[in-house]
């Protein structure tokens, strides 16, 4: 057994050796890569589990090779080990081995958003194993989120059925259906995942300072390829405007404009722009032609906030946007689904700790109602129940 200065200057190696490496490293060679740095404290074998688009198993990384032996060709999330410690978080020990070796799932962390697993084998239980366990882990997350976006077998990896085009250009905007910085915590689901079309949600911190955070959902007319561009174009619109200072009743004309430049009348689009300073807990959102968003305090109690919908984005070029403005609690959640009709929207279940712990966490569960739209969640500080309603811009 290696002493605990060995292992200490082992995990630094190991680190230091592993990103040196990623510079120049295809995603295909990382689970062999990640395995010749582990040794250098004493894990014999370290296997790259990623989860699939809907969260339903977890795959095997190989690196285009046959499967290793060792491997599994899936393994669900919900029924096992490797799932347990996907879904809460922890490290977890796997089943006994009966060569003296040990098995141990650890999560894949970006952030807050859940990449997957991995399954670290060690000769000997060390009682500075998990922390070595979660530096590597984090290491690994850092180099698939910075490479998944230029890799197809990243991409084939995580899907288990076709997907259309629309689906394809959406997924590929969208920002990590999972955020949180101590502040607040922001949570996404798409679903049908494979055939989203010209549903899209979008979030972003600083988006006018420090202290503000913006949340979108867009929800395009119609479930074709069509609606997809309308709904890309939609928030490349939005961005455009927020990253030049915009609030959201200015953010709300500009897409409009876009949207009427491009189209004409011929397409329209629905959505919520929201902003929130983090600071005071004031949220200010406009609504064109959407239903109203659901606030949740203490997981239990629920409203709609109030703001009456403007037209559909596409429809008018004139009318201006409604906007609201209210305060928030903390752990106070909201949710919102761009959904046609409220019978064909998935419930959803809430749940956040104090937003001022950086572990917070948050999440948006879906049922087996066959939701077809994007559902979102998030939580933030402060405290007041005020909400006003105007068709002006709100006061800064």
């Amino acid at each position: 057994m290696e002493s605990g200065q060995d292992r200490e200057a082992g995990g630094w190696r190991m680190l230091a050796g592993l990103l040196a490496d990623s510079h120049l490293l295809a995603l295909e060679l990382l689970p062999a890569k990640a395995s010749e740095h582990a040794a250098q404290v004493g894990f014999t074998q370290v296997l790259i589990y990623l989860a699939d688009l809907q969260r339903e198993v977890l795959r095997p990384l190989t690196g285009g090779r046959d499967r290793d032996t060792a491997h599994e060709a899936e393994l669900p999330v919900d029924g096992s080990v490797a799932g347990r410690a996907y879904q809460y978080g922890t490290i977890t020990a796997g089943a006994p081995t009966g060569s003296g070796e040990h098995h141990w799932w650890v999560p894949l962390l970006d952030g807050t958003e859940r990449l997957g697993v991995l399954r670290i084998t060690t000769a000997d239980e060390d009682e500075h194993a998990g922390e070595y366990m979660n530096l590597l882990a984090s290491a690994i997350a850092l180099i698939i989120e910075s490479k998944q976006g230029i890799s197809d077998a990243h991409a084939r990896l995580t899907r288990i059925r076709p997907m259309n085009i629309a689906a394809e250009m959406q997924w590929a905007q969208m920002a990590p259906r999972t955020y949180a910085d101590g502040r607040v915590v922001i949570s996404a689901a798409m679903e049908p995942a494979y055939t989203i079309s010209g549903d899209a949600y979008d979030y972003a911190t600083a988006a006018r300072n420090a202290h503000t955070v913006h949340l979108a959902i867009f929800d395009a007319m119609g479930h074709d390829t069509a609606a997809g561009l309308t709904a890309h174009l939609a928030i490349g619109a939005s961005r455009n405007a927020r990253r030049q200072g915009a609030g959201p009743v200015e953010t709300a004309a500009r897409i409009e404009e876009v949207l009427v430049e491009q189209f004409g009348h011929g397409r329209y689009v629905t959505g919520l722009l929201a902003e929130l300073d983090t600071r005071s807990g004031v949220l200010t959102w406009a609504n064109r032609g959407h239903h109203t968003p659901v606030i949740i305090r203490g997981s239990r109690w629920s409203t709609h906030l109030a703001c009456p919908p403007g037209p559909r984005w596409g429809r008018t070029s004139r009318c201006p946007s409604p906007s609201a403005r209210t305060s928030w609690s903390p752990a106070t959640g909201s949710s919102s689904t761009p959904t046609a009709s409220p019978r064909r929207a998935a419930p959803t279940t809430r749940s956040s700790a104090s937003p001022a712990s950086p572990t917070s966490s948050s999440a948006t569960t879906r049922t087996a109602s066959p939701c077809r739209r994007p559902c979102a969640a998030w939580s933030a500080p402060s405290w007041t129940t005020t909400t006003a309603a105007s068709r002006t811009t709100p006061p800064s």
